[in-house]
């Protein structure tokens, strides 16, 4: 199993030194979200600044971009790293695609594998110097021009990851992608009754094998080298868990562990901006069901590994402090087991 780590960037330059450190305490990859600040941006000091760490997104916002637009940046990562790129995307909610970004949202499971399917026929395109023709239900490429066509890419062509929680989107996924990104917003109940049936279903289907296919776990955890750090994790793991659980999106996951009320009131207070009572309504019990709470970097390892140390073949555990010698010593804990 592969152990990544999320990152907590700010600005774009600090994408070198953190992915150096996390580099030199030896993960095996590390990823960037889509907040407050680009997805892509870090990757590229990151890659010039590293030499094996794998450099990913967890999420890029799919929907807010089009395939064409998600394949240059999916080349041009992965030629600057040298092979060492994967393309993590999700889809995001309806409010934030049409309101936030103005961008059409219709049939989201459809429409991601369709972009998957888009994303990878440009880069073979490219690849193996063919034309391309690519016509599904909501994109159609069919025009490329040596202008505007970099080749074939010496590194080969980049992975794509997608992050899914419903079965339609899990299918989709597991039809057209490399690998799904599990939600952090998960439990093992959840991934073995729901998720992993659902892959194992969708890749008989298409004929794909199993180990063909990647499934990448991120672990809320609420950790902290110092007594103000550690609180301040543990309340961001709660609120974290409470504006997941107000996404109805979401509400299947509560159900296999019988808090679908929580949905609805967490929902309410978020339409009504109290972010504060949102958090707060998340008790000890529910809390610890969706993130792993810990003291000390080998308690935390150990639990992570109980949970889901035989469920996919990458782990990611996000470490709200942001603190690199801590993600040092987590990683050590979990190699030690």
């Amino acid at each position: 199993m592969k152990i990544d780590s999320g990152t907590m960037i700010n600005n774009p330059a600090e994408g070198g030194p953190i992915f150096s450190a996390l580099e030199k305490a030896g993960y095996d990859g590390a990823y960037t979200w889509e907040g407050a600040h680009d997805p892509f941006l870090p990757l590229v000091s990151a890659a010039m600044t590293t030499s094996k760490i794998e450099l990913m997104t967890s999420i890029a916002v799919a929907f807010s971009r089009n395939p064409m637009n998600l394949a240059n940046i999916a080349y041009d990562l992965q030629l600057l790293s040298k092979g060492r790129f994967v393309l993590g995307l999700g889809s995001q909610i309806r409010p934030h695609i049409t309101k936030r970004f103005s961008m059409p949202w219709s049939k989201p499971a459809a429409r991601m594998e369709d972009m998957v399917n888009a994303i990878k026929a440009i880069l073979n395109a490219w690849q193996n110097e063919s034309r391309l023709e690519h016509r599904g239900e909501f994109y159609t490429h069919t025009l490329m021009t040596p202008l505007f066509n970099p080749g074939p890419n010496p590194h080969g062509i980049p992975k794509i990851y997608v992050a899914a929680v419903g079965p339609l989107m899990t299918k989709a996924v597991a039809r057209s992608a490399d690998g799904l990104l599990a939600h952090p917003f998960n439990t093992p109940t959840y991934l073995n009754n729901v998720t992993l049936p659902l892959i194992d279903e969708a890749l008989s289907s298409v004929n794909k094998q199993r180990d063909a296919f990647d499934l990448s776990i991120s672990v809320m955890t609420g950790i902290g080298a110092t007594e103000e750090s550690h609180k301040k994790a543990v309340r961001a793991c709660r609120d974290q868990v409470a504006f997941y659980a107000s996404t109805p999106n979401y509400k299947a996951v509560l159900e296999q562990h019988g808090y679908e009320g929580l949905s609805s009131e967490l929902n309410r207070l978020s339409k009504e901006g109290k972010w504060q009572q949102m958090g707060n309504a998340i008790d000890d019990e529910i809390l610890n069901t969706f993130a792993v709470i810990s003291e000390s970097p080998q308690k935390l390892a150990m639990e992570i590994l109980n949970r889901y140390g035989n469920s996919g073949e990458r782990i990611a555990p996000i470490l709200y402090s942001g603190e690199l010698d801590l993600a040092a010593d987590v990683l050590k804990a979990l190699k030690a087991n």
